[in-house]
């Protein structure tokens, strides 16, 4: 069995940070959202990776390289054509993927539990498909399941009325057939092959058909709330550890990690779960929980909530508390006093959302 990661996409929703930065490289709790992904399939056993990126993306390479650091060998298939739909992936990659079984992960998930039992309830029960499936609120947004008693019938991609609670999440086993599968479909309406269909093919053919939900938490990062959510999650269960150096006026109470020649000057509080990186230095401010900052960033005299700041970025003397907010790499957030003439100093790009 082989398995391939999508990192491909536009990332619109994200926007503007996915202008400059891919987002599966995006941080969750300071490590690029991609390498959760392959930890979890480095740990079904699998040595054959093909990660999908966009035609001429050199970012992923970059930041993953041949894939030794999870004992795997990596393989970058460029998608030729554009973004066309989670089947093109697959489609776009059938010569790599040649006679054998496929693992299909979609990069911008994250999920708490092990893969692995449902790549050996694949095996075990011969199947030709195997969805993972999970619970959620709003199951127009994703692939919804079609049950006949307790068998799926077909799978309808974003339907205005879902016929069940189910999510088909980014998480995908199949038998050879899905070769055949993405190759026969036609586009949807969005001009998309949609993986949904191919699931549908494998049904129609006489493919065998099963699914397995969902364990503990998963979540979709598409959208900034869903950064915020699994960042937070996956802060709840990090380990407390302090690499660098902190005042005595400081506080720090909870999960908290502090990376390497970080100085935690005079009057911080930093309450858990949180994540600083290495070669930060903050001093009067306020850390509240579900926060993440990376390496070489500077926070003084900000009160700061449940927000990710990506690397080498400045907070300074905000009057106002930051809560629920994405922060990019490079980025200055300061005082209007500091600012000549006095004022409110803006260099905004497309999509940006700010609130004074």
């Amino acid at each position: 069995m082989k398995a391939l990661i999508s990192a491909g996409g536009r990332g619109t929703r994200l926007r503007p940070i996915t202008h400059t930065l891919n987002k599966h490289l995006f941080p969750i709790a300071n490590k690029p959202m991609i390498f959760y992904a392959l930890e979890k399939v480095s740990a079904t056993g699998i040595k054959q990776v093909g990660i999908n990126i966009n035609q001429g993306d050199k970012e992923i390479k970059k930041a993953v390289g041949s894939g030794k650091k999870w004992g795997v060998e990596i393989e970058y298939i460029e998608q030729k054509g554009g973004a066309l739909g989670l089947a093109h992936v697959v489609k776009n990659a059938k010569d790599w993927i040649g006679k054998d079984e496929l693992l299909f992960y979609l990069g911008d998930n994250i999920i708490s539990g092990s893969i692995k039992p449902l790549v050996n309830k694949f095996k075990r029960e011969k199947l030709d498909c195997l969805l993972a499936l999970s619970k959620v609120p709003d199951p127009e947004r994703f692939g919804v399941p079609v049950f006949k008693g307790e068998r799926i019938v077909k799978v309808e991609e974003k339907p205005e009325n879902p016929k069940s609670n189910f999510a088909v999440t980014g998480i995908y086993v199949y038998s050879n057939l899905i070769v055949e599968a993405v190759s026969a479909i036609k586009p949807s309406s969005r001009d998309e092959l949609e993986i949904s269909d191919a699931h549908t093919y494998i049904i129609e053919k006489g493919g065998k058909v099963g699914y397995e939900e969902i364990t503990g938490w998963w979540k979709d990062t598409g959208k900034p709330e869903d950064l915020l959510e699994g960042n937070g999650l996956v802060l709840a269960n990090i380990a407390s550890e302090i690499k660098g150096s902190v005042d005595k006026s400081s506080k720090i109470k909870g999960r908290v990690f502090i990376g390497k020649n970080t100085k935690i000057g005079k009057n911080v509080s930093i309450t858990g779960p949180a994540i600083i990186g290495q070669g930060c230095r903050l001093k009067n401010s306020v850390i509240e929980s579900y926060t993440s900052i990376a390496d070489g960033c500077e926070i003084r005299g900000t009160d700061i909530y449940n927000t990710i700041i990506c690397d080498n970025s400045q907070l300074v003397d905000c009057k106002k508390r930051i809560a629920n907010s994405l922060i990019g790499r490079d980025c200055k957030v300061i005082s209007e006093k500091l600012s000549q003439p006095r004022g409110h100093r803006l260099i905004i790009g497309d999509n940006t959302e700010i609130e004074l």
